[in-house]
This record gives C-alpha cells, sequence and structure tokens, in this order.
C-alpha cells in the first residue's frame, strides 16, 4: 500500500512547474536552443526533490513515474515502428515515387495548398497524425527540398492537415477520449469541433494559398529538380506501373484504419509488406532490408540532394524521440499522480462562474496541463473531468465541454517540443517545434476561435437549445 502524501499547496506546485520553464528561458537566452532531454531531468530531479521536502513520499512520485511511462509505452512503441516504416517505404520505392511524380505534378504555388489538403484526406481516412505524418508527410518534405520551398512552412501545412484527423476523425483516438471523458455521444461531439474548427482551417488554408504565392515555376532551381528526378529513375524503378504497386503499403494502411485495426499493428503490418515489395521490385535482400529497417535506408546515388532526402528513418534514429517521450511523460506522470496540477487547476475552478469564462478557463487550463504533462490524452483527460460539473451545472451541453477538450488539448500538442506529438513530428520531419510553430496555423487558431465564441456567446449551446441540437454543419 500506498503511504499517505501530502497534498502539495498552490505555491509548492506553481514553483514545481515555474522551474521548467525558467530553466529553458535560461537555456534560450544563453545558447539559443535548449537541451529539452537535460531540462527535463533537472526539472525531474527538482520536482522530487521539492515534493519530498514537503511531504509527498517516494511511492507515490514513482507512481507517477511509471504511470508516466504506461501512457508513453504504446505512443513511443508506435514512433518505433513508424521509424522502421519509413526506411521500408523508401526501399519500396513508395516515397521516391511520390517525391519524382510530385516534382513534375505540383505546382509550386499551390504546393503548401495541396500538402495541407491530401494531408487532411489522409489524417481523416486513417484518424492518425502519426500515420500521415510518417508518410504522406515525409513525402512532402522531400518534395519541398526540390521545390525550394522552406521545410518548416512545409512542415506547418502536413501538421495543419494531420491535426485534423486527430481532432474530427471517429477513428481517432483523441476524439473517441474527449467523447468519452465528456460523456458525450460521439457524432454529437464531431459535430460541434465543425463549428470551431471549419474556420480555423479555412483561414489556415487561406494563409497557405498566400505564402505559397511567394514561389513559382521562375523559383524553381531547375537544375536541382533535374538532378532529384534523374537520381530517383536511376535508383529506383519509377515507372507508372511499379510506381502504382509502390502505393500498397498507403492503401494497406488506409485498409486496415477503415477496419480499426490498432496502430501499432498497423504500422508493423504496412513495413512488412513495405519490404517484401521492396525485395520483389527494386531487388533487395532480406539482410539489407533488415538493416534498412533498423539503421536507416542508406544509398549513394551521386546526387547529394537525393542521398539528403532519402537516407533517413530506421528504428535507432527514433530513439532520441522516444528517449525524450519517456522523460517528458515521467515528469507529467509525477505532476499529475502528486497533485500538483489538480492543485494549479483546483485555483483555476474559481473562474467558472459563467459559460463565457468556463470556456476560456478550460482552454487555458488544458494548454497548461498540455505543457506540463507533455501528453495530449491528459490534458484532455484531468480538464475535461474536472470543469465537466460545471458545464453541467451552468446548464451548458455536454458537447461543448466535449469541443473545447480538443480545441485546446488536442491541437496544441504538437506545439510543445517535449509533449508526444511534438518529438514525433520534429524526429519524423527532421523540423524542429520552434520552426513549425509560426507555420502551424489550425494548431494556434482553433483555440482562438474557440475563446471567440467564449467571448460573444455564440455556438455555447444549453440543455434546453433543442434546435441547434439537431443542426449540422453543410
Amino acid at each position: 500500500m500506498l503511504q499517505d502524501s501530502k497534498k502539495p499547496s498552490f505555491g509548492i506546485s506553481v514553483l514545481t512547474v515555474v522551474f521548467l520553464f525558467l530553466v529553458i528561458a535560461g537555456q534560450l537566452i544563453a545558447v539559443g536552443e535548449p537541451d529539452i532531454h537535460m531540462t527535463l531531468v533537472f526539472a525531474i530531479t527538482f520536482a522530487v526533490v521539492v515534493l519530498m521536502l514537503t511531504g509527498t513520499k517516494w511511492d507515490l512520485i514513482q507512481k507517477g513515474i511509471l504511470h508516466g511511462a504506461e501512457i508513453a509505452t504504446i505512443p513511443m512503441l508506435i514512433l518505433m515502428f513508424i521509424g522502421m516504416l519509413i526506411p521500408a517505404l523508401i526501399a519500396s520505392g513508395t516515397i521516391p515515387a511520390l517525391i519524382y511524380y510530385g516534382l513534375q505534378l505540383i505546382n509550386p504555388s499551390m504546393f503548401l495548398l495541396t500538402a495541407a489538403l491530401i494531408s487532411t484526406v489522409a489524417s481523416i481516412s486513417t484518424g492518425s497524425s502519426y500515420t500521415t505524418g510518417g508518410t504522406f508527410g515525409v513525402a512532402f518534405m522531400g518534395i519541398s527540398m526540390g521545390l525550394g520551398i522552406p521545410p518548416a512552412m512545409t512542415a506547418g501545412a502536413v501538421l495543419t492537415g494531420a491535426i485534423i484527423g486527430d481532432k474530427i476523425s471517429p477513428l481517432s483516438d483523441s476524439t473517441n477520449l474527449a467523447a468519452g471523458v465528456t460523456e458525450t455521444n460521439l457524432f454529437a461531439h464531431i459535430k460541434s469541433m465543425l463549428y470551431t474548427t471549419t474556420p480555423a482551417y479555412i483561414i489556415s488554408l487561406i494563409l497557405y494559398a498566400i505564402l505559397g504565392m511567394r514561389f513559382d515555376v521562375s523559383s524553381i532551381d531547375t537544375t536541382t529538380v533535374d538532378a532529384i528526378l534523374t537520381g530517383i529513375a536511376q535508383n529506383f524503378n519509377v515507372t507508372p506501373g511499379f510506381a502504382l504497386i509502390s502505393l500498397i503499403p498507403l492503401i494497406a494502411i488506409v485498409f486496415m484504419a477503415v477496419k480499426q485495426v490498432s496502430a501499432l499493428a498497423a504500422m508493423v503490418i504496412a513495413s512488412i509488406i513495405a519490404m517484401f515489395l521492396a525485395m520483389i521490385t527494386q531487388g533487395h535482400g532480406i539482410i539489407e532490408m533488415m538493416s534498412f529497417m533498423n539503421y536507416g535506408f542508406v544509398v549513394d546515388t551521386g546526387v547529394s540532394e537525393v542521398n539528403a532526402l532519402l537516407n533517413r528513418g530506421g528504428i535507432q534514429s527514433m530513439m532520441w524521440t522516444v528517449s525524450l517521450g519517456y522523460l517528458g511523460l515521467a515528469y507529467g506522470g509525477i505532476l499529475e499522480k502528486t497533485g500538483v496540477m489538480e492543485s494549479i487547476l483546483d485555483k483555476m475552478s474559481a473562474l467558472t462562474n459563467n459559460a463565457r469564462n468556463l470556456v476560456i478557463t478550460h482552454v487555458f487550463s488544458a494548454i497548461l496541463v498540455n505543457l506540463i504533462s507533455a501528453s495530449q490524452y491528459v490534458a484532455i483527460i484531468i480538464p475535461g473531468r474536472m470543469y465537466l460539473p460545471a458545464y453541467r451545472k451552468l446548464g451548458i451541453r455536454t458537447d461543448v465541454a466535449s469541443r473545447t477538450c480538443e480545441d485546446s488539448g488536442t491541437v496544441t500538442s504538437p506545439l510543445v517540443p517535449w509533449g508526444l506529438c511534438g518529438v514525433f513530428f520534429t524526429g519524423t520531419l527532421g523540423v524542429s517545434t520552434l520552426e513549425y510553430f509560426p507555420y502551424a496555423f489550425l494548431a494556434y487558431l482553433t483555440p482562438i476561435v474557440a475563446i471567440i465564441y467564449a467571448i460573444t456567446n455564440k455556438f455555447i449551446w444549453m440543455e434546453e437549445d433543442t434546435e441547434n441540437a439537431t443542426k449540422s454543419v453543410m
């Protein structure tokens, strides 16, 4: 049995959290870029020392660490298997074919818009931002390099499309979690989210279209594009027939998503399909494929740009990200289980006397929990359950509560450098959160729209508002 522990005071809780941000700020000022791994180690150490000095028992702290590790394990395994999938997709010709034809077919001025739209379709179909980032995202990063479009912009566009699936696909785990936490019908929850997501998404697409106007055919270094096309064609079979065959692993992923096969199993199965495809169509051996999938794809095409595009992936390449994910979730688990987050949110819960204050408080609480827990799941669960009685007390429909969970908890998760989504996209796309942050428009426009609705009292439906309950977004 765990020994009784003293719940930390509000002051101690704030001190524990503020230390993390002070260390990050100090590193940004001193060296311009924080060492997130060691920052989290210091933050964990500081939290443990402070909590134990103020009455928290070690058993409870250890329980928090194990809780965080449990939350991290499945996502981190998925991350490792995506590391395995990427080189398999390269070796099988899937990603080379997407880059090869993408460079020829996509207009540079429409590229960012196209990347966002295709990523949207992929994420809604699969319900997974991870799958979208690890497949189409990697391909778009390669195409953008050939077109001379900044990788941070491309990562932002991919991220906007990827978030959509995490937010509104009925196949998404976070979508189902938010509905479950707030005891809301799944499709009522999705319908409610369209009111905040749609305007934020449309604005995002307009911004990508405007950004894309900076790039046209004349801005492309055709020498580089020709070199990339030649390098790919000389090292992979990208004739139309083989290019279509190479899409089989992606089709398999979508099929498994529709059949609700677990993401973990889907990544492994798709990797095996791509591995055999590479052996049959591209002539790779089994030992060679095992090496690629563990250490990353390696090829010397004689073209530096192609080498930079395709020499990537592998389970080992993801271990930096995996270790960061475990540290971040261990820190979040400590703060959750020891009552630090509860102490902070208890103070914020006083700001729930009306609908406007409740929604705004919920938004900022979820963002805060995202920052200190490194998990969108925790950011959905804790504020969602904490504020649900306040929504009911004020007579506000639960689909407003469920929507707010995702408007703040889900969409901001990729912006947290030490969060699960943040470390995933950084590791997969090769662009840091600080670099893609300005271009991940949907991630911060959605909570802004939610706050505007709260201030103007728009689409904040009451229980007796049966008319709006039957409305849908056309």
